[in-house]
């Protein structure tokens, strides 16, 4: 099987991945870059592809989903109040030129 190649994942993975790559993407990572996280996410909580059967495997660990949540609010949290007003005005303008 070639790297990159998907087709030992299951369904339910793969809605997972789709779902948090489009989320790195609305947050402005590149395509590529926000596809490799997502893989790796998935990765990271499921242990990589999975094959049908009963018993197989371990349960999911979704602790890797929650960490990128608390490392922004970290993040955010060391700004100060000027600097994140500053930066969400920067993005209303953003978005309002990208949408007309």
């Amino acid at each position: 099987m070639p790297r990159g190649d998907k087709s030992s994942y299951t369904d339910k993975q793969k809605r997972e991945a789709a779902h948090i790559e489009k989320g790195y993407e609305q947050r402005g990572v590149a395509k590529d870059e926000a596809e490799r996280r997502a893989w790796a996410t998935v990765n990271k909580e499921t242990g990589g592809g999975k094959k049908s059967g009963s018993g197989r495997g371990e349960p999911e660990n979704h602790e890797p989903a929650r960490k990128g949540g608390r490392l922004g609010g970290a993040a955010a949290a060391s700004r100060t109040a000027a600097e994140r007003s500053a930066s969400a005005k920067k993005a209303a303008a953003t978005r309002k030129r990208n949408a007309g």
